[in-house]
């Protein structure tokens, strides 16, 4: 079996970011770069192989979706690093390497878990230890089916503490859960997260899955998912958001649509807007109330 098509394009779009010298495209993630295949490596640094290889591979603006979403969630875990939170909960974490990255900020008191599918585990853990990488004590692996296995049980199976104030983080991952999945899921959440715990999530909006093809980026990007094996099957309508996260016992935070990443990750120093994003993702953030 192969780990997630999905987790590995993330990666490499990170590994691009971190060589793209670009005003807003330079991104943070080094570790990316060294987990990619000397090929992609290679193809990375051909600036024109590589604009051609994205216009076949990636949906308009996904690339750009993947650096601000990336620094979206740096910087949500870097804050709650810097207030001391107990726990941080990573679902469907792929390749992703802030565990590693920003160990530096850690003072040892909060407690990593990574939630992912076991073959992507594996790999994964294959990967940092074939490039001699630091791998955190803090930092705990937690393989689970989330559509098939008990979420409580596995957690707590794996050290998490109930009760304790704990970011929870959901990437790249609703959009891939069922509705039954996605209920369990944040209702594990509000049930062992303390007042002050966080949330932060990105999802699909629901036209998407009806496949209206409204946004920019949004033609065959759903075809291009399900092409890979790993459909969509999950999507939240904007306005009922907060209703939805009011529900679990949180409060919204933020709620960042594709302009508003765009603003924030994308006008350049002269104030020109840099890039485009994909336009069919959205950005959420929400506090326990």
């Amino acid at each position: 079996m192969k780990s997630s098509r999905t987790a590995a394009f993330t990666c490499l779009s990170r590994a691009a970011s971190f060589m793209d010298e670009r005003e807003c495209y330079a991104g943070p993630d080094r570790i990316a770069y060294l987990l990619v295949p000397t090929f992609f490596k290679l193809l990375i640094k051909l600036k024109w192989p590589f604009d051609l290889f994205k216009r076949f591979f990636f949906a308009k603006g996904i690339y750009e979706y993947v650096i601000a979403r990336t620094k979206y969630f740096d910087a949500v875990f870097i804050d709650s690093l810097e207030k001391g939170f107990d726990q941080i909960v990573i679902f469907g974490a792929g390749f992703d390497s802030r565990a590693l990255r920003f160990h530096y900020l850690n003072k040892g008191n909060t407690i990593l878990f990574e939630l992912d599918a076991p073959i992507t585990q594996q790999n994964k853990l294959k990967a940092y230890l074939s490039k001699g990488l630091f791998i955190p004590q803090n930092l705990v692996f937690v393989p689970i089916d989330f559509n098939k296995e008990s979420l409580a049980e596995k957690t707590a199976g794996a050290g998490f503490i109930a009760g304790k104030k704990t970011l929870f983080m959901l990437e790249g991952v609703t959009m891939y859960l069922s509705q039954d999945a996605i209920q369990s899921t944040f209702r594990f959440i509000a049930d062992v997260s303390a007042k002050g715990s966080m949330i932060v999530f990105d999802y699909i909006y629901g036209g998407v899955l009806r496949k209206e093809n409204r946004l920019y980026g949004e033609k065959n990007i759903y075809k291009t998912v399900a092409g890979v094996g790993e459909e969509w099957t999950f999507a939240f309508e904007e306005n009922e958001i907060a209703e939805f996260l009011d529900k679990y016992g949180f409060q919204q935070n933020d709620h960042s649509s594709p302009s508003k990443l765009e603003d924030r990750f994308f006008r350049n120093s002269s104030g020109v807007m840099a890039g485009k994003i994909n336009g069919t993702h959205a950005i959420v953030t929400g506090i326990k109330m």
